[in-house]
């Protein structure tokens, strides 16, 4: 039997990997097996997103941790092969664009085994976020790139790469989303928060850029102290963030601005909740750019650039950069009524990873993909 074998770390990967693995234990004979790095090793940043999205307890969790880059990056490879060399997968499914995904890619074509990518595609043309980096050398070394819409195509085929090796097949995240909304939507979460639908916002913060200088970081939370003045922001706070937090000593902005409420990280199901019905998302996410643009609740990106601009283009999104008066006004108009309208990209159907088992199935049962590329011993 041929076998899948799919890698997992940070929080945004279990949502693209669930819909992947429903779908080919329903649709195909192939066998899978599930590795979690542990990049993200908090139990609300990764145990409980098991539970609430259905997936299976991993076969092998490698309790990598964090550190730099360089540090995470080469301990996941140094645990994978081993991994790889002992279950022999026929292919290796990676998701995204974080460490655990361009560990995976570098090691899984050293052993000249078979690599999908989904998500691949995405690019946000700045060299100075690592993720780009994750996403064009993962994109390189794939065999299979899954792409969640037609300008990560378009991508792929301006940098030379082989139109053979592209399928598009959606937003898997969106799938996730779908499946688990009206579930969310039944969660006490906002009478625990003693919020109402639409009567709040919603706000995440976690890439070093932003929560690492304390300037940068500063200026975001008087932005949404700003925001706080018009209605409670609730604010999900990453370990990352709550650490530079409290080393910048940058507490005070909370002490001043009563609706300013950070709380702990939550389940999948809670936070979807909190997103559904929320009034406007403020956020340094990717993947909760593309969850407002399926929710159509307005966006503001605290970013300079963004790897998805579907959600621009099309969605609710609108990339407002680190600028504090930037972003009270755009916040001011979407509190206003006025915040940008959208609709839902092609194929974010709730089909993509139905999508992305018939094209696993596919490629391991042609005889020459499943000849060529051999583990090394």
């Amino acid at each position: 039997m041929k076998k899948v074998l799919h890698i997992v770390g940070a929080r945004p990967n279990f949502m693209k990997v669930a819909p992947i693995y429903r779908a080919i234990a329903a649709r195909t004979s192939l066998q899978q097996v599930l590795i979690h790095t542990g990049q993200h090793y908090d139990a609300k940043m990764s145990d409980v997103f098991f539970s609430d999205l259905g997936l299976p307890t991993p076969d092998e969790h490698l309790g990598i941790g964090s550190g730099s880059h360089a540090q995470q990056t080469a301990r996941m490879m140094v645990e994978l092969e081993t991994v790889f060399l002992s279950h022999q997968p026929d292919i290796v499914s990676v998701v995204g664009d974080v460490n655990s995904t361009i560990a995976a890619a570098l090691v899984a074509s050293k052993l000249a085994i078979p690599l999908a990518h989904v998500e691949a595609g995405l690019r946000s043309h700045s060299r100075h976020q690592p993720e780009e980096i994750n996403r064009i050398v993962t994109d390189r070394l794939s065999d299979l790139l899954l792409t969640p819409s037609r300008d990560a195509d378009a991508n792929l085929l301006k940098e030379g790469l082989d139109s053979s090796r592209i399928h598009l097949v959606g937003n898997v995240m969106i799938d996730s989303l779908l499946t688990s909304k009206e579930k969310a939507e039944q969660l006490p979460v906002l009478k625990g928060l003693g919020v109402e639908p639409r009567g709040y916002a919603v706000c995440t913060l976690h890439r070093p850029s932003n929560v690492d200088d304390p300037k940068v970081m500063g200026g975001l939370l008087s932005a949404l102290a700003h925001v706080a003045s018009r209605l409670p922001v609730i604010f999900p706070v990453h370990p990352r963030t709550r650490k530079m937090i409290a080393e910048q000593d940058l507490g005070s902005y909370f002490e001043r601005s009563p609706n300013l409420r950070p709380v702990d990280p939550m389940g999948y199901l809670e936070f979807l909740s909190l997103t559904s019905q929320a009034r406007l998302v403020l956020t340094d996410s990717g993947g909760l750019q593309e969850e407002t643009t399926a929710l159509g609740v307005p966006c503001l990106t605290l970013r300079e650039q963004t790897e998805r601009p579907i959600t621009v283009e099309q969605g609710t999104n609108e990339v407002v950069g680190t600028d504090p008066d930037r972003i009270r006004e755009a916040a001011d108009r979407a509190l206003s009524g006025q915040g940008k309208k959208g609709r839902v990209p092609e194929f974010w159907d709730g089909r993509s990873g139905e999508r992305i088992a018939d094209v696993f199935a596919r490629f391991l049962n042609d005889s020459r993909a499943a000849t060529r590329l051999a583990v090394s011993a």
